[in-house]
């Protein structure tokens, strides 16, 4: 079953990764994207940490997509698991 999207939750500037939830039914998955790997998709660089919540829902589809494929194929990781998003996940 494909994950769902849920909802941004923070910037954490000293991990440089947005965390984020994913729904499974009625379960939140925690989920966390690089802020290197957002850069990468958008194309830029030096993106502040005040402007991090609105790359990310510029960039939701993408990165629930593909947090949707790591679930499906269970590359889950840390305690709890969950899914973490680097800028390789998304290289052809």
């Amino acid at each position: 079953m494909a994950l769902t999207n849920a909802g941004f939750q923070e910037y954490d500037f000293n991990r440089m990764v947005v965390l984020f939830t994913m729904m499974d039914d009625q379960t939140s998955v925690p989920c966390a994207i690089s802020t290197d790997a957002m850069d990468q998709l958008e194309g830029t660089s030096r993106t502040t940490p005040g402007q991090r919540e609105q790359q990310f829902l510029r960039l939701r589809d993408r990165i629930g997509e593909r947090a949707s494929r790591k679930f499906i194929a269970v590359e889950l990781e840390g305690k709890p698991p969950g899914i973490i998003l680097r800028a390789i996940d998304f290289r052809s």
